[in-house]
Formats: C-alpha cells, structure tokens, sequence
C-alpha cells in the first residue's frame, strides 16, 4: 500500500451498508443467495441476522461493524490472498478483519 494510514481510515470510514449490496451482488452472480452471504457474515462476527440487519440499517462504518462484533475464535485460520495481500500477514487489526470478510465472501462465490 502506498499509504498505509490513508487506507486505512478509508477502510475504517467505509460504509458497511455500502458494501454489503456489492458482496450480495457478487455471491449471486455465482448461484449463492443471501442467506449464505448472511451465515458467513453471522459466523464471522457473531452477529444475528437482526443484529447485521440493523446494523446494515444504521450504515455503520466497518469500524463500528467490527468494533461491536465479536470475531469468530478460528477466523484467524482465514488464509490466502485478497488484493494482492496475505489476509494472515496484514497487521493492521480492522483492516485484517475486513479483508477476512472479503476473503469469505470471495470462498462463498467460487
């Protein structure tokens, strides 16, 4: 990253409400539905569906999102690449959360 700071607080401000379409989008186009793009979200932050719903609602920032999450114990086994980097190898704490989101949603849609 050029600018490591500068991304990150553009990851920490991004709306989650902002995304989540983009993710939906994206796991349908692969023959997922909502509910799978749901019970990925649910298992990695520990959220109930009226939870992420009405946090979708609010348009939380992933700060937020995540900050009120409570991260999955094994998410740290989530491995691999996402925009070029290794999701294990990010040190930044949220941002590493949001790229193991991406890295799910990704699985989801292969």
């Amino acid at each position: 990253m050029n600018n490591p700071a500068a991304q990150q607080e553009r990851i920490a401000q991004m709306k989650f409400s902002s995304v989540y379409p983009l993710y939906l989008a994206k796991v349908e186009k692969k023959g997922r539905t909502k509910d799978e793009l749901d019970q990925v979200i649910t298992w990695l932050t520990g959220y109930d569906i009226k939870k992420l719903q009405e946090l979708i609602n609010d348009g939380v920032n992933f700060e937020t999102f995540f900050q009120q999450a409570t991260l999955h114990p094994n998410a740290y086994l989530i491995t691999g690449l996402i925009c070029g980097y290794r999701v294990e190898e990010i040190e930044h704490p949220l941002t590493q959360q949001v790229r193991y989101l991406d890295k799910l949603v990704d699985e989801l849609a292969k």
